[in-house]
């Protein structure tokens, strides 16, 4: 069965950097399609980035995020990135990885002011 597993969260000050990491199994993943969505407080969940299927695949971003984030993934580790810059307290959430219908479990972004 799909199986992603979230990692990389944690707490930060305003204008630091995270990467968070998704470990993908049970389906072909260098011919998928991934995502980062996001979930704040009292808030609903939010596309965040996505990166097709080819190696070096294109990539979309959120308008709040774009020049601050990175999508990009290693086929060879089945494993999707998301490089977090100039974090702001605004990207406080659970940061979930997305493939298809399936969610990993989230990772807890927290940034202070």
């Amino acid at each position: 069965q799909v199986q992603l597993v979230e990692s990389g969260g944690g707490l930060v000050q305003a204008g630091g950097s995270l990467r968070l990491s998704c470990a993908a199994s049970g389906f072909t993943f260098k011919y998928s399609i991934m995502k980062w969505f996001r979930q704040a407080p009292g808030k609903e969940r939010e596309f965040v980035a996505r990166i097709t299927w080819a190696s070096g695949g294109s990539t979309y971003y959120a308008d709040s995020v774009k020049g601050r984030f990175t999508i990009s993934r290693d086929n060879a580790k089945n494993t999707v990135y998301l490089q977090m810059n100039s974090l702001k307290p605004e990207d406080t959430a659970v940061y979930y990885c997305n493939y298809n219908i399936n969610w990993g479990q989230g990772t807890q972004v927290t940034v202070s002011s």
